[in-house]
């Protein structure tokens, strides 16, 4: 039997040593110049953003591009070149890679939006974008919340983000937030959905 050559032994064992270390550790790694570490956090982020940003990013707005390059690049360029940033725990990085891409996903609907949207007058295909009442109608609620989230403190604002937004489970919130258990963290968020609504009914 030939065994395969030990190089590849330890590669495996330091993929796999990289993927049960916290997201904070790995970009103290990455910012050192560590490709591994950088490699496995864009591997952790990636997914949850694609399907974020799908949501957050109207067919439209696109123009060409897709919308998981987007997010890639987007998470490539913030994690290369983040340097003041120190995130104490896993949930504060989450929030931080979301407002870039939220950054970057605003501007490119702003360049569609200044290149107007295509209109194809012969298309038999029904039309099943929003109508104009619904998507401004949508953008307000959506900035609105925008709003609020940005007015509550940083520990209410990222137990919302892992949970409603990333849907992770509530094994995952704790870990995230440093919270000692899954009821922990449900508790919190819960207290935080509170604050959240408050902010919203008073708008501005």
């Amino acid at each position: 039997m030939v065994e395969g050559p030990p190089v590849r032994n330890a590669d495996a064992e330091a993929c796999k040593s990289l993927s049960l270390e916290n997201s904070v550790e790995l970009l103290r790694r990455a910012r050192g110049g560590e490709d591994q570490a950088l490699d496995a956090l864009i591997g952790r982020y990636l997914p949850p953003f694609r399907a974020w940003a799908r949501q957050r990013c109207p067919r439209w707005a696109r123009d060409g591009w897709d919308t998981d390059d987007l997010v890639q690049d987007t998470l490539l360029q913030t994690l290369r070149h983040v340097r003041t940033f120190e995130p104490q725990q896993d949930g504060a990085l989450l929030a931080y890679l979301r407002q870039a891409l939220r950054n970057r996903i605003r501007d490119a609907i702003r360049q569609a939006q200044r290149r107007g949207q295509p209109v194809t007058l012969e298309s038999k295909e029904p039309d099943l974008r929003p109508s104009p009442l619904q998507e401004t109608v949508g953008h307000e609620v959506l900035e609105c919340y925008e709003a609020a989230l940005e007015r509550l403190g940083a520990a209410d604002r990222e137990v919302i983000l892992a949970r409603m937004e990333f849907k992770h489970s509530w094994d995952e919130v704790a870990a995230l937030l440093g919270k000692p258990s899954a009821d922990a963290a449900r508790k919190a968020a819960g207290r935080a959905l509170r604050r959240l609504a408050e902010e919203m009914s008073r708008g501005g």
